[in-house]
Parts: C-alpha cells; structure tokens; sequence
C-alpha cells in the first residue's frame, strides 16, 4: 500500500503538468481551431522566467567578510540581501513563487504577439500547416533559450521552509514511513487551482459563456454584434499565460532546460487526442490518468516483467483509447472529422 500511494502521488504531480498544458492546447484549438504545435515552448518560457528573475535577483556584489579578523577578506553576496539584510535573503528564498508575478504580464504579452502575429494568418489553413509553422516557431524559441541560457538544466530551489517532505502516510493513517516532498504536492495543489479556476472563469463568468457560445456557433455569436474574435485573441493568451505558469512552478521538480518544452508537448498533445480534441474535460481527465499510469508503469516491478513498458504506455493506452473510441475519452463529434 505504501508503494501504491506513492505511485499515485507521482502520477498526480505528473498528470497536473500534463493536464496544465493540454488545457492550454485544447482551449486554443476549441476557440481558434488551431493546433498549437508552439504551446510547450510557452511552458518552456514560462520556467526561463523564473531562471531570469532568480538571476536578477542574485546579482552578487563584494562585502567584507567580519568573520574573518586577521586581514581583509571579501565574499560574494546579492546585493539584495547586502541592501536589506532582514527581508532581502527572504524575497531570494521565495524567487519562484515570485516568478509568477513577472510571469502573468510576460506570458501575456507573448501570448497577443504570437497570436496576432502569426496564429491569425493561419486561421482558415489546413491543420498540416499549422502544425508545420507553430513548430517551426517552437524550435526557434528553443534555439534562442539556448542561445540565451545554454544547454545545460538550470537547478531552481524551492523556498527553504517547503524543501522538505510532508509525512503524507500519517495523513492517511498509514503510519510515518510514507513521506513526499512539499513542493510537489503544492504544485498539484496549484495545477488544481489554475484548472478550476479557468472552468470556472469559462462557466460562470459573461465572457467565458460568450466564449463557450463561439467555440459552438461562431456565426450566430457574430450575428449579435460580438466580437468573438477579440475575445478569442483574449483566450489565446490566457491559455499562454496557464502554460507558462505551469513552467514557472515546476522549476524546482525539474531543472529548466532549453528542450523541456518539447519533451512536455509530444506527450501533452498525446493528451489531448486521448481526451478528446476540443473538450476541456477530456483533456484534464487523461492528464491525469495518463500520468497515473506512467508512475505505475514506472515501477522496477513493473519494468522486470515488461521492459520499457514506462517509455511506452502513455502511447499505448493512446492506441487502444482510439481503437476503441475514436474520438477520445470525451471528445465531441465533427471535432477534426472533416
């Protein structure tokens, strides 16, 4: 049992990635019909926030070090904490969490950029040109990342009073020897946050009905004098915004690298079809149990009876999830059938 639950634990925090950036994907293709071959870089980006503004705020100057009496010595310390020594070591502590503050307007703002200036174009194209030239953008951020920060993972620590591990057995009365870090099970907590919210905004909100409208009757929504398309330039870049927050929190799980956006997308698109192409549900649905069953699959046990069963079952599941229903766990009809 003790092995169960961690397994499940390490499918949720996996699936919450899954599902934070298929969500993304399929609310672009519900309301734009597009399929965003560029969104993982958005992920992507959303981490090398993070990585900027711990660097900024980790610009060292030189200051005498007291400890040392018998001659003048000098150690490296952020100016930050050599200016404001009380709260300064806290805000440098803290710089992830913090990363998402730069990360709204950022994440916005190349959400607008990407889609007035490019994704707009291509509207009305074949879906094969979509793919084509949003990957083509993707792979030019990522060469620009790696221009910009190198090749190598860049480590982002979690804030010290959450780097350690929650005894998650005692929570569910299974004694003290089932621990989990802290930081993955608030960045669970977090993916849960920005999905509820986004149904939420979606179902409860006038603009998120209008937009629920458009995705089914873009006509008759602009029939009654709504610009829907404004509204859906406006989704494009919340959807960026879900994407690169999601980077943002998942810096410190796994150090930021100038691929993760690629290595995130292939599986998340995998997602999405299993889900269901254009249903929200559907998407956050198999991130979840995609990941699931990656952890499980995961396990020695399970990889000594079927060796890289873990490399493959996320695209196995996909096959016999289509082979059975075509159009995903919850996918609607028309959906890419044309």
């Amino acid at each position: 049992m003790d092995a169960i639950l961690l397994q499940i634990l390490n499918g949720l925090d996996k699936g919450a990635a899954y599902a934070l950036i298929a969500l993304g994907l399929t609310l672009v293709f519900g309301t734009l019909g597009v399929v965003n071959f560029a969104h993982g870089a958005l992920f992507m980006l959303g981490a090398f926030c993070a990585v900027t503004l711990n660097r900024l705020l980790t610009i060292s100057t030189k200051i005498k070090d007291e400890s040392v009496t018998f001659f003048d010595a000098y150690k490296e310390v952020p100016i930050l904490e050599a200016k404001f020594p009380t709260w300064g070591p806290v805000i440098v502590d803290y710089s992830v969490p913090l990363a998402i503050l730069i990360a709204i307007p950022v994440m916005l703002l190349i959400g607008l950029i990407m889609e007035r200036g490019l994704i707009r174009h291509f509207y009305k194209r074949p879906h094969a040109d979509q793919i084509l030239v949003t990957f083509g953008l993707a792979i030019v951020i990522q060469e620009v990342i790696k221009h910009s920060f190198g090749a190598n993972p860049i480590p982002q620590l979690a804030p010290d009073g959450v780097a350690g591990s929650a005894n998650v057995g005692a929570w569910f009365g299974m004694g003290d020897n089932i621990v989990y870090p802290w930081w993955r099970l608030i960045y669970l907590g977090f993916a849960m946050l920005i999905i509820g919210a986004t149904f939420a905004f979606l179902k409860f909100t006038t603009f998120g009905m209008v937009v629920r409208a458009g995705m089914q009757d873009r006509e008759t929504v602009g029939l009654l004098g709504i610009d829907i398309q404004k509204r859906f330039t406006i989704v494009f870049a919340l959807a960026s915004v879900c994407a690169g927050l999601a980077g943002v929190m998942y810096t410190p799980i796994l150090p930021p690298n100038y691929h993760m956006g690629m290595d995130f997308l292939v599986l998340s698109f995998v997602v999405v079809v299993v889900g269901g192409m254009g249903s929200l549900g559907g998407a956050v649905l198999a991130g979840f149990l995609l990941g699931i069953l990656q952890s499980f699959a995961s396990m020695t046990e399970v990889k000594a009876i079927i060796p890289g069963i873990d490399q493959i079952i996320i695209y196995f599941v996909a096959v016999v999830v289509l082979l059975v229903l075509p159009r995903g766990l919850l996918g609607r009809k028309g959906v890419m059938e044309d």
